[in-house]
């Protein structure tokens, strides 16, 4: 009777293609993490500070007369600490006899959806706090061509620093983009995604207003009890993502279980770092007819 063992090459071969592809999958389906900054935390540091200086004012001089009065910094600082996030993978042993590059490559893009979907899920929870928690449009309003053209005003009009984008549901855009004739297929990437990584980004990118470009986010949910949700317009500089542990794995073997265990562990934290950056948006984001 012939007997079937995993071997380490088995084990070797599943696991580079479950972990590469999951790290592949988180990279390019976390589109709120892409659009924010982006910062590391040292290897033995506890916290990142972030420090923020207040706005200055000048006046008029007058030859010959000394400048009395002095400015004032107006400093702040905003601590940003990590957290762990991770998940668990069992690799059976008969699993890894009847090795199947396509079955490892689905639990890896399994793996970094998971990852990606909790990264940008902890963004988008950072929404309905921006502007003072005053959100622009309301419940039982559609994100229309005008709405969206006095969201992009605003916005300006706090002189957030660029670039400034938008980001809401696919339903919410997608009434957008039927509602106006303004909006063509010509403006899909017009100017180019200055200060952001349009190889990550331009699957969810959707069209350019006011020289705003929106995007489209599937995880923003619908606020409890309501049809409509929270999608925002900010400045890159109006929240960060700080990384302490990119993404990475080990591997542990339960003998009784006769499976191998991948751990798949990042450290981050996500936070608002000017709260006139951005602004909520709240529009409805339910599905749209196709009846028409």
């Amino acid at each position: 009777m012939a007997i079937q063992t995993a071997t380490t090459g088995n084990l070797e071969d599943a696991q580079n293609i479950v972990i590469a592809k999951a790290r592949q999958t988180m990279e390019y389906n976390m589109p709120c993490v892409n659009l924010i900054e982006r910062l590391i935390l040292g290897q033995g540091n506890k916290q990142l500070t972030i420090p923020k200086g207040g706005q200055m004012d000048a006046a008029g001089l007058t030859d010959g007369v000394d400048i009395v009065s002095s400015q004032d910094i107006g400093l702040t600082t905003t601590d940003l600490t990590a957290s762990e996030v991770g998940l668990k993978v069992i690799l059976t042993d008969k699993l890894l006899r009847q090795f199947n590059e396509s079955v490892f490559s689905m639990i890896g893009v399994q793996m970094g959806n998971a990852m990606a979907r909790k990264a940008d899920n902890d963004v988008i929870a950072l929404f309905s706090a921006l502007n003072a928690g005053t959100a622009l449009g309301a419940d039982n309003k559609n994100l229309t061509l005008q709405n969206a053209a006095n969201c992009c005003v605003y916005m300006t009009a706090q002189k957030a620093p660029p670039p400034i984008v938008a980001v809401h549901h696919p339903n919410a855009l997608g009434y957008l983009s039927t509602a106006g004739t303004a909006i063509s297929t010509t403006s899909r990437y017009a100017g180019g995604m200055v200060d952001l990584s349009e190889a990550l980004l331009k699957n969810f990118f959707e069209f350019r207003i006011n020289g705003i470009n929106f995007f489209h986010d599937g995880n923003i949910a619908k606020i409890s009890g309501y049809d409509s949700g929270y999608g925002a317009i900010f400045s890159k500089s109006a929240m960060a993502f700080l990384e302490s542990k990119a993404f990475g794995e080990e591997r542990e073997r339960d003998a009784s279980l006769r499976a191998w265990e991948v751990v798949v562990v990042a450290d981050y934290g996500v936070f608002e770092i000017d709260d006139g950056y951005g602004a909520p948006m709240q529009y409805e984001i339910g599905t749209l007819a196709t009846n028409n």
